[in-house]
């Protein structure tokens, strides 16, 4: 079974923006970032997409499935 590993928190912050911030900037509530930063919840293409482009990485450095 794959295992789902997130780097968002350091890309985010990398970004200079607080969970708040990147989640109004992705039309997503704070505790969805929260989720998404401990490895919680597995996103969408679409909103992978849109952090992607937010904290300006591409997406298989932020989440990534061993």
């Amino acid at each position: 079974m794959l295992e789902f590993k997130s780097f968002l928190k350091e890309y985010r912050i990398k970004a200079g923006m607080t969970q708040e911030e990147l989640a109004e900037k992705v039309d997503v509530r704070r505790e969805t970032i929260v989720r998404l930063e401990a490895a919680r919840y597995n996103p969408s293409l679409k909103l992978a997409i849109d952090i992607s482009r937010a904290v300006n990485t591409p997406i298989e450095k932020i989440f990534i499935y061993d």
